[in-house]
């Protein structure tokens, strides 16, 4: 996140407002999602995350799309 110049905000509206693109369902610590959106400034951004069995959103990393 930190070379990307991300922050918690840009990161929190691209899982609030953006779109899952793949569900990984393989994976034996759970299911993972990527998701994309824009950043807060208009930035293309990608998250990777998954739900821990507590429900708690588990992010695993954050960037710049640069497509």
């Amino acid at each position: 996140m930190s070379e990307d110049n991300l922050v918690a905000e840009d990161v929190e509206n691209v899982i609030l407002r953006g779109r899952i693109l793949r569900k990984f369902t393989r994976d034996p610590r759970g299911t993972r999602y990527e998701a994309a959106g824009d950043t807060r400034d208009g930035r293309r951004a990608r998250v990777m995350c998954r739900f821990l069995p507590s429900g708690v959103l588990l992010v695993i990393t954050a960037y710049e799309d640069e497509e």
